[in-house]
């Protein structure tokens, strides 16, 4: 890593995503910072550059739609478009309900985030990353993506699909060489629970009482194990736990 390194990081306003640009901008890279929300955006920015005094770019935009994604990240500023990591951690879950009561638009929200969003990113990142010869692309998954869990449905079967395009990128991107990994957590108290009961925060509250959760610093430092690995090392993928959850649906709880 040197100076002129750069990172893309999808989600990058809150949780995992928020943690990861902190962990990278401690470290010296410049940072491509995108998001929905922009107030959040502009405020990561300048919060980064005063503690870290690095350098960043924000873009404002939607995972989930194929053209803003295009237009915006295929056109990159030259001196942006050498890109050394990608962390796909756009993501979300909406809704904790039996297959047969499940709301079809939250379906659709997460298929077309956390599946069609990876891809569409990916897609438009890796051009940079062939040209340059270089790359690591860290795509969050989740616990979900290796077990399921009771009403669990959809969202794991998102993230299950994040598990297999990981490994068929890990196969696909070694010719150029070009690093692929997956970082899997478990319960991690971010604004996640919030989002899947729709901004109901009591109820997210309860989904983290009782133990000692995961915070998105644990996963950030894990994410930065993996990138701080020597050129002819690649973490395929890690699992990180609360050690008081030994499998999705279980948490020992006081």
């Amino acid at each position: 890593m040197n100076s002129q390194s750069i990172a893309l990081i999808t989600g990058a306003t809150s949780g995992i995503g928020k943690a990861c640009a902190e962990i990278l901008a401690s470290n010296g890279y410049k940072l491509i910072l995108v998001g929905r929300r922009t107030e959040r955006l502009e405020s990561l920015q300048q919060y980064l550059e005063h503690t870290y005094t690095t350098s960043s770019l924000y873009i404002n935009l939607d995972v989930r739609n194929r053209k803003e994604v295009e237009e915006k990240l295929a056109t990159l500023p030259e001196d942006w478009q050498s890109i050394d990591i990608l962390i796909n951690n756009a993501g979300l879950a909406m809704g904790l309900s039996s297959i047969e009561d499940g709301n079809v638009d939250h379906w659709d929200t997460m298929i077309d985030t956390n599946l069609k969003g990876l891809l569409y990113v990916t897609k438009n990142i890796l051009p940079y990353m062939i040209q340059h010869n270089k790359g690591h692309i860290i795509n969050v998954g989740s616990i979900a993506g290796k077990e399921v869990y009771a009403n669990g449905n959809v969202y794991c079967a998102t993230k299950h699909a994040v598990d297999a395009l990981n490994r068929s990128m890990r196969l696909d991107l070694s010719k150029y060489p070009i690093k692929v990994s997956a970082i899997h957590p478990g319960a991690v108290e971010t604004e996640f629970s919030i989002v899947r009961f729709e901004g109901d925060e009591s109820r997210a509250k309860t989904v983290y009482e009782g133990f000692e959760n995961l915070i998105a610093a644990d996963v950030a430092e894990a994410v930065w194990f993996m990138i701080n690995r020597p050129q002819h090392v690649n973490i395929n993928e890690m699992t990180i736990m609360p050690t008081a959850q030994p499998m999705a649906g279980v948490i020992n709880r006081r």
